[in-house]
């Protein structure tokens, strides 16, 4: 697996992957660069079958403070050359939005589970790419925000439509609403992180690694089958649920793990799954 970038690192430690955000002179503020590196981050990832987890932590201070509006502010200025025309410069916002939106959707769309271990701030942008995790796990430093209403802009990466699944929807819309900070305590409350874990970067990422290694320690078929079958659900009435998992059991029930399994059982060890 080779991937580089300017602005995330990845590194990988048996059957768990971490990317790092790692901009810390600039507080992980995300910019055109993470839009771009985001999706091949994750590309990376699927395209390693020894990979059974991600984490998504951060370097320094913070998690991320969200979208970088340096970058975006000099975008809207622009460079003093020949202004397009209104139609062109709408066609190109809109391309704009829907780049980053994919880009955050490439961590939704991965088939190994992802957890979330967040540190400090977490605002606008930071929000969009926790909802697409599957498990969100802070330090007690933490603070959410989901910011865009106090610089005029709707949230439009991820985070309305990811974000009423995980939390209540009044919580959603107070937050969006006011654009407030919530601390550790009421991310928990509220259902937006699993757990609180110590009060820094470092024990918040020791939890997710722990919790990493006990998913990734089963089957890798069943844990991203189940993750397959909980996407499924979305839309679906409970029959059509059922019907969805009994067709992805009659494909991958006799496998090679599920033998693993029962045989381990009968010879009173911890099994050894391979993935097939």
């Amino acid at each position: 697996m080779e991937f580089s970038s300017e602005v995330l690192t990845l590194e990988v430690s048996g059957h768990v992957a971490t990317l790092f955000l790692d901009r810390e002179e600039a507080r992980n503020a995300m910019g055109s660069a993470l839009w771009r590196d985001l999706p091949r981050a994750a590309a990376a990832v699927a395209s390693d079958r020894s990979i059974r987890v991600l984490i998504i932590a951060a370097r320094g201070s913070h998690f991320t403070v969200g979208l970088d509006l340096k970058e975006l502010g000099d975008a809207l200025v622009g460079d003093g050359s020949r202004a397009a025309s209104k139609a062109a410069s709408n066609a190109a916002s809109y391309d704009a939005v829907r780049a980053m939106q994919d880009s955050v959707t490439s961590i939704a769309d991965l088939a190994v589970p992802v957890i979330a271990a967040v540190h400090g701030y977490c605002i606008g942008g930071g929000v969009d790419l926790i909802s697409a995790c599957d498990i969100r796990l802070c330090a007690g430093d933490a603070r959410f925000s989901i910011r865009e209403t106090k610089v005029a802009i709707v949230a439009d990466l991820g985070t309305l439509q990811r974000l009423p699944r995980i939390v209540g929807a009044g919580h959603v819309a107070e937050l969006a609403y006011t654009g407030k900070d919530i601390d550790a305590s009421r991310a928990a409350a509220i259902g937006l992180v699993n757990w609180v874990h110590g009060e820094s970067a470092d024990g918040v990422l020791q939890a997710a690694i722990q919790l990493a290694h006990e998913v990734a320690a089963n089957s890798p078929l069943a844990v991203q089958g189940t993750k397959a079958v909980l996407a499924a659900n979305d839309g679906r009435t409970v029959a059509e649920g059922l019907e969805f998992v009994a067709q992805w059991n009659t494909m991958y029930l006799q496998s090679n793990d599920l033998r693993e399994a029962m045989t381990a059982f009968l010879e009173k060890r911890p099994p050894v799954f391979n993935g097939d």
